[in-house]
């Protein structure tokens, strides 16, 4: 870990053997899973619940849906805010692999769900750590919101202003520089919150 006045960053990196991960954008698909409902999406996601249904017109009874169908899941307001913060530290990372010959990460708004529900509980609950007291470890806390993934990192900082400032501090530790241009990893997952500015990133693959 590596602490500059008040600015921090800790990384973390795991590999594992699981599924694989799909890309997603603004409005996104989502593959439905076992106990899944569209108020229990509604809620994971922090979309309003009307304008989850209203973007699936497909289903003509709501109540029904079943693991495997895809459901596609517009942006909350939070979530447009902080996609512009991910798609710009996303734009700055791809910088970097670019520089050394890697290909472009995909944003993933699952992934970027998860990332910003860990800002917020840093800023909301007054930790800096990869283990999380209401989630548990990264992998405790993607294998909580269904994600499946075969390797997967994550780098947390705080302090930063801008997605580049701290995407250029990430790069000056090895071990965040390992995990940006990690070649194992294919998509990225972002959050930000501004209380302390925090940020966290999380890579799969």
């Amino acid at each position: 870990m590596m602490k500059t006045l008040k600015r921090s960053l800790v990384l973390i990196l795991a590999l594992c053997l699981m599924g694989a991960f799909t890309v997603n954008a603004s409005a996104w698909d989502y593959t439905v899973k076992s106990g899944d409902s569209f108020w229990k999406i509604s809620k994971q996601f922090g979309v309003d619940f009307e304008g989850l249904i209203k973007a699936n017109p497909q289903f003509k009874n709501p109540n029904l849906i079943y693991p495997g169908q895809v459901i596609t899941v517009p942006d909350s307001e939070n979530a447009e805010y902080n996609g512009d913060a991910a798609r710009a530290v996303l734009n700055s990372t791809n910088a970097y692999r670019a520089k050394n010959g890697l290909s472009s990460l995909s944003l993933d708004a699952e992934l970027c769900s998860v990332a910003q529900a860990k800002a917020e509980d840093m800023a909301a609950k007054g930790y800096f750590s990869h283990t999380s007291p209401s989630y548990g470890s990264p992998a405790q806390m993607l294998k909580s919101f269904g994600i499946s993934y075969r390797y997967m990192g994550e780098n947390i900082a705080k302090g930063y202003p801008t997605a580049a400032s701290v995407v250029d501090a990430w790069m000056t530790s090895e071990g965040h520089k390992a995990n940006i241009l990690g070649k194992s990893f294919t998509h990225l997952g972002v959050g930000y919150c501004s209380r302390g500015n925090i940020w966290v990133q999380i890579f799969v693959g």
